[in-house]
C-alpha cells in the first residue's frame, strides 16, 4: 500500500481481497478450471489480500492486536 491515510488503505486492501476473493469463488463455487499447480498459489494470494484487509481494518477501527 502506497499510502498512510488509513481509509485509503482500507480502501485499497478491501478491493485487493475482493479481486482475489472473486478468483477464489471462480474456482470453488462456478467451477473455473485452473491448472492443479496454481492452486495453492491462488489460496495463498486470497489469504495474504485477507490478511492485509483485517490489518487495515483494524487500523481503521483503532483497534491493537
Amino acid at each position: 500500500m502506497t499510502t498512510s491515510d488509513p481509509k485509503e488503505t482500507y480502501r485499497e486492501a478491501y478491493v485487493d481481497w475482493q479481486a482475489q476473493l472473486a478468483k477464489l469463488h471462480a474456482f470453488f463455487l462456478d467451477g473455473q478450471r485452473i491448472p492443479p499447480q496454481e492452486i495453492k498459489g491462488l489460496l495463498n494470494r486470497e489469504a495474504r489480500a485477507k490478511s492485509r484487509y483485517d490489518e487495515a481494518r483494524r487500523r481503521l477501527l483503532g483497534i491493537e492486536e
